[in-house]
């Protein structure tokens, strides 16, 4: 499917971390399509299954800042798109809390440093890649159980606080960012509950209708990329285009 892309320029290079996840493969698969992307580099701990013409694969570890900063470094391009498509929720040693009995340092730490710390500093060597005179986006995955104000249920405490470091940063460096880049936005993408391993669990407890695959959640969500205003950096925006309060 053709995205929309007209307020980028004839010819865009787009970054995908996390591009062997199933949100990042889809995300890639969309991309390839469309006329205005002439690059991609996808980004990856593991091997990015995805063989094409315009895709340039890379590996990055969000736990290890060496390997942020190489990956940026490897680029010689100004970047229109960059994706941060990575996040845990759960593992075969993590599981989201339920009651306060169930926090642990560790846990909490490597949590941290898959949805906040890891994301925080691909901002920090990724966003100077976008141009300053031209249309540009950093779009991270977020939650919207990230949302303070909207947290009736309580529950997945390492989670909620991740997302919602995450959704701060977004907000800070966007203030930074809109300094010097006059055309970039940096926002936060609220993807729905999508069919993937970190949704695997919980995906009985969905409304029918609200389980999405990878491929129409990154289709809305590159909808979401292609319409943002700059008036709206620094949101965090669900995948149907609401803004979600922080």
């Amino acid at each position: 499917m053709m995205i929309d892309l007209n307020a980028f320029p004839n010819q865009i290079n787009v970054v995908v971390i996390g591009a062997s996840g199933g949100i990042g493969q889809a995300f890639i698969r969309h991309l390839v399509q469309q006329d205005k992307v002439a690059k991609i580099y996808a980004f990856a701990r593991s091997d990015v299954p995805i063989e094409h013409a315009k895709v340039i694969k890379g590996k990055i570890d969000l736990s290890n800042e060496d390997s942020i900063e190489l990956a940026a470094q490897s680029i010689q391009d100004v970047c229109h798109i960059i994706i941060t498509a990575t996040g845990v929720l759960h593992t075969d040693t993590i599981a989201p809390e339920k009651t306060l009995r169930n926090l642990g340092s560790q846990i909490m730490q490597n949590v941290m440093q898959v949805n906040f710390i890891g994301p925080a500093l691909v901002g920090k060597y990724f966003l100077p890649l976008m141009p300053r005179d031209e249309r540009a986006v950093f779009a991270a995955l977020s939650a919207r159980v990230g949302s303070i104000s909207d947290n009736q249920l309580g529950g997945w405490y390492t989670y909620r606080a991740s997302k919602a470091a995450l959704n701060m940063f977004i907000k800070t460096s966007s203030i930074e960012i809109a300094r010097k880049y006059k055309h970039a936005s940096v926002i936060g993408l609220h993807p729905g509950t999508v069919e993937t391993d970190l949704s695997d669990p919980f995906k009985g407890n969905v409304p029918e209708g609200k389980l999405f695959t990878p491929n129409y959640a990154t289709e809305k969500m590159l909808e979401v990329i292609s319409n943002v205003t700059f008036e709206q950096t620094g949101n965090l925006i669900a995948y149907d285009g609401e803004v979600i309060a922080p």
